[in-house]
């Protein structure tokens, strides 16, 4: 390899303030990501060798020197967070922890994208020691930075005193040119400049070569001055081995203490590769095994064979053990004396950290029961999710949320506490702006920090743009509440832009989702109370923007059914029933009038309320059995959406009503008539099934 194209060849680095190597040392150490990520592509004949052998310096550079974290405690709570946005580029982030000493052997590189490895084809959190995020997708994992970082900084708030730091980490994302065209960037970085977050640092690969071929086929944006407009403190280097210019860079991001850091690094993708740099061949393909052969004879590396690493290599590699082991141990000295100073601050911060709820928490559910109760009246389940958060806004300190600029609708601002400002940062309402799918993985990146609880609203049709982040979640299962209203038809004269019909059905065949839809008050503080008692996996509540009468009770032999997620919410009078009518949300209370309608006639009428398919599904048969008799096969539902998967529940001889195509606009209770879901259209129904007549 000549001079020219040394990734020490730019600039000497005997000034530099890094305390590298030699260069022959640091330069195997470098090439050896390039090597295990190349051969790693090769011997898996998939996935994407070019980024990984282009960010090999930075990835070098900042986890060598820079990123604070120890490779023996991928834990550690107040570590740095790196996020591998450009998830693609997955060999990468491999390569770093296995060579910086985490539980990650070469075997498992060895093994990358096959069954059963810890090496997917793009980094899965849990599965990989050290992958704070599940990554692939574009932009989300920038998103999910942002809420990292806001996390960080709501507890250093919260926990830092005079002399007691005890809190003070940054936030880093490798980003590529697929990230930033999503849509996703430009709110998580709109809503990161305006918050001022100084401790988050994304280097934006920029080699220009996408997919396709280059990226001037389908952009011509300037990076630089987009994110400067956002309020970013912006850098460029522009040759991806220079070191010492990426090291001061990275420096100057870290000085910058009052704006998030966009450094744009130019590199040529699959560097090294004398056929295939700098091409889009190299992007998402093995480079061949005699394309590997002339880059590392290009390369000057020591040997041809597969995944070979030089000792030397290795050594350098290592240090991270000890530095990160040091810089655990000045923290867990702080925190020592921090637990001295202030033991009830101490003891809260621990336990923030360890995800669990204060002790009696449970008792703003049934503070808020009582209430509803004693209310006695008709609201809209939105306005009762509203009343829910207050109580337990002063039970659970850690609470945050907001809404998508929806907050006034959707009711999930916290009443005592302020807005989560670069002004007001013990503030605890979080204000995404309209940006639907930014909040979702900023949700995520907050859940996945830890140390906060998080939840996030919008109308249920606007589920949509931020489903990505949601099936994200459930895929890392986190423990993200959403507050999804304006559930229905029911929403009125906003017409069918508004009108959720599908998104039930969509969000529920999200494996891992709880759905969380309640038929009136006391069920929607049931739905708080099951959503934040998960700790694996996201839950929705959908809620009403119409009031539903309060529902009597007395004939409930489960009053907390709801965490069944479906029960007997009325049983037959005189014996066994000969049909059963199941619902959920604000149609409950049409299946109870058409139950009244039915046994004045003489029917023995069930009603099943089935707020939550998830939660019931997970019972076993024998519950499932006891509320649904298979015996009992003249079965009816009701939702105001489609019915499209109530076959499932009611089965093939049972009949649904619901909303198989669009709204319109119109007030609610002529929409419901109009489109005949109404105690008149379950009644008709019921008697086509008691006859056993063939659904149409």
């Amino acid at each position: 390899m000549s001079d020219s194209t040394s990734p020490l060849a730019t600039k000497s680095m005997a000034t530099s303030p890094l305390e590298l190597p030699d260069s022959d040392t640091l330069r195997l150490a470098i090439d050896a990501v390039r090597v295990l990520s190349m051969d790693a592509v090769q011997k898996a004949d998939s996935g994407h060798p070019g980024t990984p052998m282009a960010l090999a310096p930075a990835g070098y550079l900042l986890w060598r020197h820079h990123l604070r974290h120890n490779p023996a405690n991928p834990d550690w709570a107040d570590r740095d967070r790196f996020v591998l946005s450009v998830g693609h580029a997955s060999m990468l982030i491999y390569s770093l922890l296995h060579l910086t000493g985490y539980d990650l052997p070469l075997e498992e590189l060895k093994n990358f994208r096959q069954w059963g490895s810890r090496t997917a084809g793009h980094p899965e959190f849990h599965e990989t020691p050290g992958v704070e995020t599940t990554t692939g997708p574009l932009g989300q994992g920038v998103g999910n930075s942002v809420g990292m970082a806001l996390t960080e900084r709501w507890l250093a708030h919260r926990f830092n005193r005079p002399g007691h730091i005890v809190v003070d980490h940054f936030t880093w994302a490798f980003c590529s040119d697929g990230d930033l065209m999503e849509g996703i960037s430009h709110e998580a970085a709109e809503i990161a400049g305006h918050q001022r977050l100084g401790k988050l640092v994304w280097i934006f690969d920029d080699n220009e070569i996408t997919i396709e071929g280059s990226t001037d086929l389908a952009s011509s944006t300037d990076q630089l001055k987009r994110f400067e407009s956002y309020g970013w403190h912006v850098q460029r280097v522009e040759d991806g081995n220079d070191l010492e210019a990426l090291d001061r860079a990275i420096r100057a991001a870290r000085e910058e203490t009052g704006r998030p850091s966009l450094i744009a690094l130019r590199t040529i993708i699959a560097w090294g590769s004398p056929g295939k740099a700098g091409t889009a061949d190299a992007h998402g393909a093995p480079l061949g095994e005699e394309e590997i052969r002339l880059t590392k004879e290009n390369l000057g590396y020591p040997s041809q064979e597969p995944f070979w690493v030089a000792d030397e290599a290795r050594g350098e590699w290592e240090k991270a053990l000890p530095r990160g082991a040091a810089l655990q141990a000045g923290w867990e000295e702080r925190m020592e004396a921090y637990r001295a100073a202030h033991p009830q601050d101490a003891a809260e911060l621990e336990r923030f950290l360890s995800g669990e709820l204060p002790d009696g928490w449970e008792s703003a559910i049934q503070e808020s029961i009582q209430g509803f109760r004693a209310a006695g009246k008709a609201q809209a389940t939105r306005g009762s999710s509203g009343k829910v958060i207050q109580p337990l806004a002063e039970q659970i300190p850690n609470l945050l949320g907001g809404s998508a600029d929806l907050a006034p609708s959707n009711k999930t601002e916290i009443d005592a506490a302020d807005s989560f400002l670069p002004g007001t940062l013990g503030g605890r309402n979080l204000h995404f702006g309209v940006r639907e799918h930014a909040m979702g993985s900023i949700l995520n990146g907050m859940a996945l920090h830890g140390g906060v609880r998080v939840y996030g609203g919008t109308f249920l049709i606007f589920s949509d743009y931020m489903r990505p982040a949601i099936r994200l979640a459930a895929l890392m299962g986190l423990p993200v509440t959403y507050v999804f209203t304006h559930d229905s038809i029911g929403l009125g004269e906003d017409g069918p832009t508004h009108q959720p019909v599908e998104q039930l059905l969509a969000l529920r065949s999200i494996p891992g989702l709880m759905d969380l839809r309640p038929a009136d008050a006391l069920e929607t503080a049931q739905a708080w109370q099951m959503a934040l008692e998960r700790t694996d996996g996201p839950a929705f509540l959908s809620l009403t923007r119409q009031n539903v009468p309060p529902l009597d009770r007395s004939r409930t032999a489960d009053p907390a059914g709801l965490r069944r997620g479906g029960y007997i919410f009325r049983e037959a009078s005189g014996g066994a029933p000969d049909l059963i009518l199941l619902a959920s949300g604000s149609e409950l209370h049409l299946a109870l009038e058409a139950a009244d309608a039915l046994e004045a006639e003489g029917t023995k009428v069930r009603v099943v309320s089935l707020p939550s398919w998830h939660l019931f599904q997970e019972q076993d048969r024998d519950y499932r059995d006891q509320i649904l008799p298979p015996s009992v096969t003249a079965r009816v539902s009701v939702e105001a959406g489609t019915t499209l998967g109530w076959d499932r529940w009611v089965g093939l001889q049972g009949q649904a009503v619901g909303l198989d195509h669009f709204g319109a606009s119109a007030p609610a209770p002529v929409l419901f008539r109009e489109f005949g879901v109404t105690t008149e259209a379950v009644l008709a129904r019921s008697r086509e099934v008691l006859e056993g007549e063939t659904p149409a």
